[in-house]
């Protein structure tokens, strides 16, 4: 099973205030697993980066100029995510930049059934805690201490991390709350602690009132 975990820097919140994307990075995963095989590009965006988010993500105007235009590898990113879906910590926001990108050369929108959005993973499995991708790193001890600002590529590296946690872990159909370990964990509460047998040996007066209880009997069979 092939997967494509996403990411994207960009220049502001929103395309339709006419911000681009600055960077993309992509992951392969096959079987939930990075097989190695990446795509990243730092984008020329054709416009002003304000300081605000250049403080987010350190990329400036000036190194970006030198890098191509997003129509310059559009075809190949195309040809790298193909029809995998797309494993993008909230997916409205990247997917919204991407399609804007798209439909300025042409291209057909990427859909959003494709994808598969961990930030509403994390938002099911743990309701009310935090979401972030430094918040679930945190939560799964994966190691983001060199995430001292986003990056498209680090940031698609660790959610790819943090996307087999939110499975599981390492084996996905394996998880703590399968119904077979919810009955063992009840049988397992109904076992008591084993105590040490007490002696229970009979008196000289019960060992001679049992005698004579068999004294009365008429034939017993262990006699017959």
């Amino acid at each position: 099973m092939r997967q494509v975990v996403l990411d994207t820097e960009t220049t502001g919140l929103s395309p339709s205030d006419g911000h681009r994307i600055v960077e993309v990075g992509c992951l392969e995963l096959i079987n939930h697993i990075p097989s190695g095989e990446r795509f990243h590009r730092y984008v020329n965006p054709e416009r002003d980066i304000p300081e605000e988010v250049v403080r987010v993500h350190g990329l400036t105007l000036d190194f970006l100029s030198d890098h191509p235009v997003f129509a310059d590898f559009v075809e190949e990113f195309l040809a790298f995510i193909g029809d995998a879906p797309l494993v993008i910590h909230n997916a409205e926001f990247d997917l919204a930049f991407l399609n804007a990108e798209l439909k300025r050369l042409g291209f057909a929108a990427l859909e959003s059934e494709r994808c598969i959005d961990t930030l509403m993973l994390a938002r099911k499995k743990f309701p009310g805690a935090p979401a972030s991708l430094d918040a679930l790193c945190k939560r799964f001890g994966i190691d983001n201490s060199g995430r001292e600002k986003h990056g498209a590529l680090l940031d698609s590296e660790l959610l790819a991390e943090v996307y087999l946690e939110l499975l599981g872990g390492r084996e996905p159909g394996l998880t703590l709350t399968s119904a077979g370990t919810k009955a063992a964990a009840r049988v397992a509460t109904t076992v008591k602690p084993q105590r040490e047998a007490r002696p229970h040996a009979p008196t000289e007066a019960e060992l001679a009132a049992h005698a004579a209880f068999l004294a009365r009997l008429k034939d017993p069979v262990w006699e017959s």
